[in-house]
């Protein structure tokens, strides 16, 4: 690979265009080698939201804008931002405190993880053929982080409450902020717990979590942006189960009759069928990729742990 020897002056002076910023965010990104998971798949998707986000520009802007001529501070600003990127290896969620799921945007900071689970398209698709949506009222989303599978499930669920539960007080925080922030106060409570610790004689149709899940092994070998997120969000001890264990073995008291238990549990997969090699897990799949995510019916919860 060409090493460039980018200054911030030259840059500035060059480049003329949303595209000539596009194009050289993505030249930097890649000199950088850059790590993408929290949204972005390339170099160049990174770079559009970037410069995109800078200009207060929307995602989906037409590439029709792509020949405007940025003003000298927006070529600051932009310029910025690029570098930062960069060179601090900071995830782009974090320099725009801004990510999106399930077609929702939502207030991220380092108090957090950047949401980028696949369990977004289950809720988007109404959990279908699992339950019957309008029979859906009470749901809990256990470890909420931001609280954006919470607040998604209540946007596709819109006759049901939830729980967003979270041990973390400054996850609630931001989870809070996104409440608000999309006016679902009535209907999204924050309830700070262990687990199901304070959660006594509270039943839910659906259980859904995003745990942590990384196990040591993968702990020591993350890419430097995963570094920036809150270890308490990632890590779950030696094999990656410490938080799923304890989930399984006391969900069923928390589902109503019918009710359903999904779990992400990612590279910790294989660990998990060998602790419960009996246990009948649903992998499911999905449309848009991802892997790693169970689902179990109180029923065989019931069955197995009785």
């Amino acid at each position: 690979m060409t090493k460039i020897n980018y200054t911030k002056d030259v840059v500035q002076d060059s480049l003329e265009t949303i595209l000539d910023f596009i194009r050289f965010g993505a030249s930097l990104f890649k000199q950088s080698e850059l790590f993408y998971g929290h949204g972005n798949s390339t170099a160049i998707d990174e770079a559009a939201y970037l410069v995109l986000y800078t200009l207060n520009l929307e995602p989906d802007t037409h590439s029709v804008y792509f020949s405007s001529k940025l003003t000298d501070n927006e070529k600051h600003a932009v310029t910025d931002i690029i570098f930062r990127r960069a060179k601090e290896k900071i995830p782009a969620a974090y320099l725009t405190n801004e990510s999106w799921f399930a077609g929702l945007s939502f207030y991220v900071d380092e108090r957090v993880l950047v949401p980028r689970s696949p369990i977004a398209e289950l809720i988007q698709n109404h959990y279908e053929p699992w339950v019957d949506e309008t029979k859906v009222h009470q749901i809990l989303d256990l470890c909420t982080g931001s609280g954006c599978i919470a607040i998604a499930n209540a946007y596709y669920f819109p006759d049901a409450e939830v729980d967003a539960v979270d041990i973390s007080e400054d996850a609630l925080d931001v989870a809070l902020q996104n409440i608000e922030k999309h006016e679902l106060v009535d209907r999204v409570n924050i309830i700070q717990s262990d687990l199901f610790s304070n959660l006594k004689g509270k039943q839910y149709d659906i259980i859904v979590s995003n745990p942590p899940y990384v196990d040591a092994e993968d702990m020591a070998c993350l890419p430097v942006e995963y570094l920036s997120e809150p270890e308490v969000g990632l890590a779950a001890g030696e094999d990656g189960l410490e938080l799923v264990i304890p989930m399984l073995e006391q969900a069923s008291e928390h589902l109503l009759s019918g009710g359903i238990l999904i779990i992400e549990v990612g590279n910790s997969e294989f660990a998990l069928q060998m602790h419960y090699p009996d246990l009948p897990f649903y992998w499911l799949e999905f449309e848009h990729g991802g892997h790693g995510i169970f689902l179990l019916t109180k029923d065989q919860l019931d069955e197995y742990f009785k």
